[in-house]
């Protein structure tokens, strides 16, 4: 019987069968499938396993328990299988010793459960109906389980259908591993290493990161998972080391490769109860890969397979193709072998892996032996960053760029893998850290007065290598001392290592405190610390600095930096010259100081780079200041003479969810600024993670003009209209009216309830709807940018907005409790925004009326003019409710005259008006940000005079009545809306003669 007749049998449970044959079907289906079971393994499938105690369990293999039921929607058949599973899987477990998974399945459903405690807890499941892809899906899935496949190649899908967060393997493996957590998180050395981990975090991704519990379980897995396969790469079978040995490093320290692996933030596992056993797991499904055939940056898939988009977009971290890291290191990289690269935002370590390859085969090209080329390359190609999950995954890119065949090759030599911890860009400018030719590290963890100190003298940090063994020698022998017991002696450390006598007694010092933070238990996290930290702070001086800098800085917003670091972010883009004011400080974003500071840091004089930065670094106003290549800073000039970049933004699919070039240049002693020439590149990439031999043939290159957006020219309108409203978060202010109950409501109010959106973000989607009964003259209709069509609009939402006249209530509670309603409402509100709220500056009522969005609009106008905010088209309405609040999403004016704002409409409104004002938008994947960039359009005010502009607003009147005579259907999406509108105003004569007219007027 083939597969697919047999999961056609096993997923037909209206099909007369009894239980007995349902359970034989699942032991068949195991045996047929394509799961790469060892001999033992098949003798092993077992029907009606015996527990010894009477007790039979349906099916086993392996550590999976399979509870088989005819049916698990009759009756009390789920919950009675339930607590049969959860026996079968405690008796297993506590019998072998092992984590044991059950599986509860009626053939149709299959339901993954952990144990916790005694209680089931569903991880994974699938519902399975027959055909071959239900067939695979399954195969997948329960392969996830049992982990039985062997050799399976790393490619992309794979990693994403195996090792993804929709995989059941990973479901498994992360429900445990928040056992263990939730069971340990109060321990001592386990919540200093998540407090530390989320120091780090906070300085890399400012407000974005929340120190959630969840993510740290997520990158615990992550990284151990990374150190896994690094022992995979060179050939270990990595479910038969011990998994201490695993998450330490114990392995490539005795093969003579450092830098690896060591106890980290994320080595906690170790130390608490059970840990071991899930390393022993984990490493058992990872060690199904053949990681030693890898040839591109697979961990950047691991990543971005487990983290969520939704996480990764809020966080910025937006990994860049191989492809294109590929031909940036071509172009950067023209003499590998003679060229110190680095890269200080390396992320996954995609720039790394295609540095480390083009460097090894230069050499190997040139005849250099294996010994020689190692220490080359490790010496000529370093990485750096402040994400710790992101370092780990470079340290193991880097190992398989090198190649399991080098690697393991005896004529090596030992080799340092050069990729490190740091704040690249120092964002305190920590110089601090260098004490009287000494490297000072303070461990100050708010668990004493004063901070103690590590100090090592700066001179042993030029044989990278050998500082590292110091730093790791002194902290296994303060680990391994009894706690309480005298201090080892270091002489044989010394004398290994060659220790100058000169520096001993200050090794010794640190080693003292390296001893009594052991007995403290806070030693588990500071050697990891000495060892990054002191590398880019090494780097910053003068005779160490590289000959070129490569990567993607992070493209951090403004806006979600922390108030500390919005504080030194001004500040150092200011002394720069790159600070172009509070007005447009929304749009700069961290990548052009980032590569300022990395540049003065880290190159040297007449050293090149290549960056990969958002496309507005090439045309718009707020990067004039970086296009200058001039930046004057008190403690150093700094001068770039830019070369050609490139315009990525024709690629399709789009790179990154902003548009993205790559700037090129090299320091200089005089400044060339960025010129008006650009290479466009245009094209379709095949697939994800697609090679640059796989992109070459899809891609072209042109030679292009940039049209550079001047910041001195504005229409008059531009200082007229204003940014609507930031009503948020939805869920306490937008409503929708309840049914009415049978005794009603008074003469005046309105049942409500909280209006729900599908878009709503965490922690908001959480938070539990509010109701009441609210007085009507608080429920305000709002414009949103989804009603606005051409030249009308659709019914508004409604939210609660404490408007009184044109009072804004909520300051003061006194006004509040004239409105019992509204007060009760306002009480809800208010302690809801105090719980989940993430700025700690704004009341409710601030952030309502943030930077006075609201109370601009009071007292309302009669007649506003409206337009959105984002889009691929400018669409504008007249708005004549003087009730209606305007939303965020839409600017607004207030106009004098009817004409003057039907003249408006028939400009926003014209084709025409969108195409010139295009160049002007700031970027997202397209030229969609409208903002009030379309006001650098010479746009005149509104003349009674002039016939050009009577013409228009009569012209406008028409186009209104045209759009209003097209019948909209309130289902439709209101993208949709706008094209139908569109389509049939483009048809009509008033629209045709507003675009002529238009272009004569502003171009």
């Amino acid at each position: 019987m083939s597969l697919s007749d047999l999961l056609k049998r096993l997923a037909n449970r209206e099909a007369p069968r009894t239980e007995a044959e349902v359970q034989a079907d699942v032991r068949g289906f195991l045996l047929e499938a394509p799961f790469q079971l060892e001999e033992g393994d098949v003798q092993n499938v077992l029907l009606e396993s015996q527990l010894g105690d009477r007790r039979r369990i349906d099916v086993e293999v392996g550590s999976t328990v399979i509870e088989v039921k005819r049916d698990l929607r009759r009756g009390r058949v789920r919950d009675e299988a339930l607590v049969q599973l959860a026996g079968y899987v405690a008796a297993r477990a506590k019998q072998t010793g092992r984590r044991y998974a059950g599986v509860l399945t009626d053939g149709a459903e299959w339901d993954c459960y952990n144990l916790v405690e005694g209680t089931l807890q569903k991880v994974s499941s699938i519902a399975v109906s027959d055909g071959r892809a239900d067939v695979e899906r399954l195969t997948v899935w329960l392969e996830g389980v049992l982990a039985t496949a062997k050799g399976v190649s790393p490619t992309a899908s794979e990693i994403r259908a195996r090792l993804g967060a929709g995989s059941s393997a990973h479901q498994l493996d992360r429900a445990t591993l928040a056992i263990l957590y939730e069971k340990n998180r109060h321990t001592p050395t386990v919540k200093l290493k998540k407090e530390l981990w989320s120091r780090l975090l906070t300085s890399a991704l400012g407000t974005q990161f929340r120190d959630d519990d969840e993510l740290f379980i997520e990158h615990t897995l992550l990284v151990n998972s990374a150190e896994i396969i690094a022992h995979a790469v060179l050939g270990f079978v990595v479910e038969a080391i011990n998994p201490n040995s695993l998450l330490t490093g114990t392995k490539f320290d005795e093969s003579g490769i450092y830098g690896v692996v060591e106890s980290d933030f994320f080595s906690w596992v170790l130390e608490v109860d059970d840990g071991p056993s899930f390393v022993r797991t984990l490493s058992r499904r990872l060690g199904r890969f053949d990681w030693s055939s890898v040839d591109q940056d697979v961990l950047k898939v691991l990543y971005e397979s487990v983290i969520g988009t939704e996480t990764r977009k809020k966080l910025g971290e937006y990994y860049t193709p191989d492809w294109l890291a590929a031909r940036i290191v071509d172009e950067v990289l023209t003499l590998p072998l003679d060229m110190r690269v680095l890269d200080p935002a390396c992320g996954s370590g995609t720039f790394l892996f295609h540095a480390v390859r083009k460097y090894i085969a230069h050499s190997e090209e040139n005849g250099v032996d294996l010994a020689e080329t190692l220490n080359g390359v490790t010496k000529n190609v370093i990485g750096m960053d402040l994400h710790p999950v992101a370092v780990t995954l470079a340290r193991v890119t880097y190992l398989l760029a090198i190649g399991k065949a080098r690697l393991t090759n005896t004529q090596r030599g030992t080799i340092q893998i050069p990729v490190y911890l740091g704040d690249s860009i120092q964002w305190r400018q920590q110089v601090d850290l260098w004490t009287a030719g000494n490297l000072v590290i303070r461990t100050d963890d708010n668990r004493e007065l004063f901070s103690s100190e590590l100090r090592f003298p700066d001179a042993l940090l030029e044989n990278a290598a050998l500082f590292d063994q110091l730093v790791s020698d002194l902290s296994t022998k303060a680990s391994n001392r009894k706690k309480g017991t005298k201090a080892p002696a270091l002489s044989p450390t010394f004398q290994r290592l060659g220790i100058p006598t000169a520096y001993h007694s200050t090794v010794e010092a640190t080693f003292a405190t390296m001893c009594r933070l052991h007995d403290e238990d806070r030693d588990h996290i500071w050697a990891y610390y000495i060892r990054n930290l002191a590398r880019p702070m090494w780097l910053a001086r003068e005779p160490n600095r590289v000959d070129a800098l490569i990567g993607n800085p992070p493209w951090l917003a403004y806006r979600h930096m922390t108030p500390d670091m919005q504080d030194t972010f001004r500040e150092m883009s200011q002394a720069r010259g790159l600070w172009e004011g509070a007005e447009v400080a929304t749009q700069q974003d961290l990548s052009a100081l980032f590569v300022a500071r990395s540049i003065q840091l880290y190159l040297k004089e007449e050293g090149t780079f290549g960056f990969v930065m958002p496309n507005a670094v090439v045309d718009r106003a707020h990067y004039s200041g970086f296009r200058t290549g001039d930046y004057d800073e008190k403690s150093e000039q700094l001068r770039l003479e830019f070369t050609t970049p490139w315009d990525l933004r024709r690629i399709r699919p789009h790179i990154f969810p902003r548009g993205s070039s790559v700037v090129f240049g090299r320091r200089s002693s005089t400044a060339v600024p960025m010129g008006n020439a650009v290479v466009n590149w245009s094209g379709r990439v095949p697939k994800t993670g697609s090679s640059w031999q796989e992109v070459s043939p899809t891609l072209t290159t042109t030679d292009g003009k940039i049209s550079r957006v001047s910041s001195t020219s504005f229409s008059p309108y531009r200082d007229r209209f204003y940014n609507g409203a930031t009503i948020f978060p939805r869920v306490l202010f937008f409503v929708k009216e309840q049914d009415q109950s049978p005794l009603g409501v008074p003469a005046g109010r309105m049942r409500i309830e909280s209006a729900r959106s599908p878009n709503e973000k965490s922690p908001w989607k959480k938070v539990e709807a509010l109701s009441g009964v609210v007085e009507t003259e608080f429920v305000r209709p709002v414009i949103l940018s989804e009603c606005l069509l051409p030249f009308r609009t659709t019914a508004p939402a409604k939210a609660v907005i404490p408007l009184e006249g044109s009072k804004l209530l909520g300051g003061n509670e006194n006004d509040l409790e004239m409105y019992p309603g509204l007060a009760a409402w306002w009480r809800q509100s208010s302690q809801s925004w105090e719980k989940h709220r993430s700025n700690d500056r704004l009341n409710l009522g601030g952030q309502l009326d943030y930077m006075s969005k609201l109370s601009k609009q009071l007292p309302i106008a009669n007649i506003r003019v409206a337009y959105n905010k984002s889009g691929m088209h400018v669409v504008a309405a007249k708005i004549r409710d003087r009730r209606a609040v305007i939303e965020n999403g839409l600017y607004w004016a207030a106009t004098s005259t009817e004409d003057e704002a039907d003249y408006l409409c028939a400009i926003l409104n014209a084709p025409v008006t969108t195409e010139l004002a295009r160049p002007f938008m700031s970027y997202g994947k397209d030229e969609r940000d409208i903002e009030k960039h379309i006001w650098q359009l010479p746009v005149p005010e509104f003349n009674s005079d002039d016939a050009a502009h009577v013409a228009l607003a009569k012209l406008g009147r028409e186009a209104q009545s045209v759009a209003e005579k097209v019948t909209i259907d309130p289902k439709l999406h209101f993208a949709a809306s706008r094209r139908r509108l569109r389509e049939a105003l483009d048809q009509s004569s008033a629209m045709q003669q507003i675009n002529k007219i238009v272009f004569e007027l502003l171009s």
